[in-house]
């Protein structure tokens, strides 16, 4: 290991760095993604430097005491095959201990991802294009604000292996957002959130009790996108909503798990939160 390396957790600066980073990788990230990231935990980005130069950066966020999940692992293209993100990896893996683990890589990379322990549990598939919405006023479908924050947050918890209520309200809070959700009788039964991207408006998370609630927040969403492009990314076996749209896939990644994989409704499951935090 080069003794010039130093592994340190990201600054705001860092981590805006490191976004911009994924955007170069063509992951797209939203405009305002930074605030909610850290929110989930503050200490779980990572970045190395060689000589006072980044080098290569992951995150290794911890849901409380037994879940975490990594993202952002990259490594500066004309600093690949030295070692570094095999560092900041390590650091990473020693960060979370003994939780469960989960990933979402690039297909490519799975048989790394075993080597550590990880394990294949389902694709996620992003699709994308443009949607032409008629959209009808549904009064079931209304916008998140405080006075729902409560029933979202245990709403969201079958969906998501570890506790994120920080995570939540970071992401719910309207800026480059709009959170809606689907109340019948009082009880949410379905929620989404939209956010403006480097390219057009990304749909996640999307949770729903069946799908007909999970097409109208669908319909309700991609409206705010003004006829731009939209994206969405669910797992394999729900991709027929965003087919029924139009929408093509754009881009995969293998959900893969280190320890016992957890037991998520993935059939009302029909927008992943973010390839980056899970």
């Amino acid at each position: 290991m080069d003794d010039r390396i130093a592994i340190r957790t990201m600054t705001r600066v860092d981590l805006d760095r490191a976004i911009d980073c994924a955007a170069a990788e063509g992951w797209n990230p939203g405009l305002d993604d930074a605030a909610p990231f850290r929110a989930a935990d503050p200490d779980g980005f990572l970045m190395a430097f060689r000589d006072g130069a980044p080098v290569a950066c992951i995150s290794a966020v911890a849901y409380g005491a037994r879940f975490g999940f990594l993202g952002f692992y990259i490594c500066a293209a004309e600093q690949r095959g030295r070692g570094f993100g095999m560092a900041v990896w390590r650091v990473a893996l020693d960060r979370l201990g003994d939780r469960v683990i989960g990933l979402d890589g690039v297909v490519a990379q799975q048989d790394n991802y075993r080597k550590s322990g990880f394990v294949l549990a389902h694709r996620n598939v992003r699709y994308g294009g443009t949607v032409a919405i008629d959209e009808r006023a549904d009064p079931r479908i209304v916008p998140i604000d405080g006075t729902l924050r409560d029933a979202i947050v245990a709403y969201d918890q079958p969906f998501f292996p570890g506790p994120r209520r920080a995570f939540l309200e970071a992401w719910l809070t309207p800026a480059r957002r709009r959170g809606l959700a689907y109340v019948e009788d009082g009880a949410v039964r379905g929620y989404g959130v939209v956010r403006a991207c480097r390219n057009g408006h990304k749909i996640g998370p999307l949770f729903a009790d069946d799908a007909a609630i999970a097409d109208a927040l669908f319909r309700a969403l991609a409206a705010e996108a003004g006829g731009g492009p939209v994206f969405l990314d669910p797992p394999e076996s729900n991709r027929a909503l965003p087919e029924r749209y139009g929408l093509e896939p754009v881009f995969e990644t293998a959900r893969m798990y280190r320890g016992p994989a957890p037991a998520l409704p993935l059939a009302r499951l029909y927008g992943i939160t973010t390839f980056e935090l899970g």
